[in-house]
């Protein structure tokens, strides 16, 4: 649910910031590429890449906590608090979550940007659409390889951000539930 939410709110946003890194994009701010795509292209353009952001961030989050689990059981098997094997542990849990969800964000990306280049090759007229459109798009257009572009960055990208983001939450919870049993008043 946490992610149907957090998708629902965010993907707007990226939109919006995947049309304005494009390459020589019309857009020189924020506002006024909301605007312009809400003008042009309606409601549907901020979420016509929801599904595949959905269909992307489920199994990103599935691999990521189910590798972050299976890596602590093998560093840190007794499961204290051990900041080395908490940041060693998420930040390979989100190399592989996000080499492994890479496809998916490459189409993402093209839904999301709807590249003209990108759509003049493909002889598609309009607007792209759906899942299964992008995916035979960048198919069509770089074979498979295709799929796996911006892989390396991607990692790169991610590696740190879950390394941060775990050995924060195991910082937390360390330190408030140590709090916890400090403070507990005996019986």
């Amino acid at each position: 649910m946490a992610t149907l939410l957090h998708d629902a709110v965010m993907n707007p946003a990226e939109v919006v910031k995947q049309r304005m890194q494009m390459y020589d994009s019309p857009h020189r701010s924020a506002l006024r590429c909301v605007w312009t795509v809400w003008r042009t292209e309606g409601l549907g353009a901020f979420y016509r890449s929801y599904t595949t952001q959905l269909t992307m961030n489920i199994p990103f989050q599935s691999i990521h906590f189910i590798t972050y689990e299976f890596l602590q059981e093998q560093v840190n098997p007794h499961r204290g608090y051990n900041p080395q094997s908490h940041i060693i542990s998420g930040g390979l849990a989100g190399a592989l979550a996000a080499a492994a969800t890479t496809p998916l964000d490459v189409c993402k990306t093209l839904l999301n940007t709807q590249e003209n280049m990108a759509l003049n090759l493909a002889n598609i007229s309009g607007r792209l659409s759906g899942m299964a459109n992008a995916f035979r798009t960048v198919y069509q257009l770089n074979g498979l390889p295709g799929y796996f572009k911006g892989m390396q960055a991607r990692v790169i990208y991610q590696m740190p951000s879950t390394a941060i983001s775990w050995s924060v939450y195991e910082f937390f919870k360390y330190f408030l539930t140590k709090h916890k049993l400090e403070n507990r008043a005996p019986y």
